[in-house]
């Protein structure tokens, strides 16, 4: 259906998360993927839902100058806001560990956001997902990590994995955001840039 309404554009997914991709595709959403690294460096004094804004529009960056008429170049970015903090992605297991264990019994928040760039114009829009965790053994943490390996996530856990299944007591918002992409509003801010 979205796909009618874009057939004279050109969608590029700038991400390399399998769990994007899979968004996307199910979608039914016609795309390429084009990937520039770029540093994921921001501003201390950003907080909130400043920061994966800021990061979104910044992956942008790289490829904005390659864009045609038609293109509309996808960024995004997530992040788990807890004690006043940003969680990223772990870069060791101690560090996963750590993670896991502040978020253990407590309620954080995972935000998202998306950017959309064409050559006129740059839209950002977010989802903010709050996400309570059950009190979480040492010897699960540890489970999790040594079997699920979640150092691409923000956070350091994956909500659709098995610590999903047993540390996750409830969600207020998308739980696709919190799998790493606000699905709906993908698709409704897409809908609003080509009508």
């Amino acid at each position: 259906m979205l796909n009618d309404l874009l057939k004279n554009h050109h969608l590029i997914l700038a991400s390399g998360s399998p769990r994007r991709h899979k968004f996307f595709k199910d979608l039914g959403l016609d795309f390429e993927i084009r990937l520039k690294p770029v540093e994921e460096i921001c501003p201390e004094r950003l907080r909130y839902s400043d920061i994966p804004d800021f990061l979104a529009q910044l992956k942008a960056l790289p490829l904005k100058d390659t864009l045609k008429e038609r293109d509309i170049l996808i960024t995004s970015d997530t992040i788990v806001w807890h004690q006043g903090k940003a969680l990223g992605k772990p870069g060791t297991e101690k560090e996963a560990f750590e993670m896991l264990r502040s978020l253990s019994g407590e309620v954080h928040e995972v935000i998202t956001s998306i950017c959309f760039t064409t050559p006129q114009l740059q839209k950002t829009v977010n989802a903010i997902t709050k996400v309570y965790f059950n009190e979480l053994t040492d010897e699960e943490i540890d489970y999790y990590i040594k079997n699920y390996q979640p150092f691409d996530k923000a956070g350091a856990y994956g909500i659709q994995e098995w610590i999903g299944l047993v540390g996750i007591k409830k969600i207020e918002g998308s739980y696709f955001n919190v799998v790493g992409l606000p699905v709906h509003l993908l698709y409704k801010t897409l809908k609003t840039i080509v009508e």
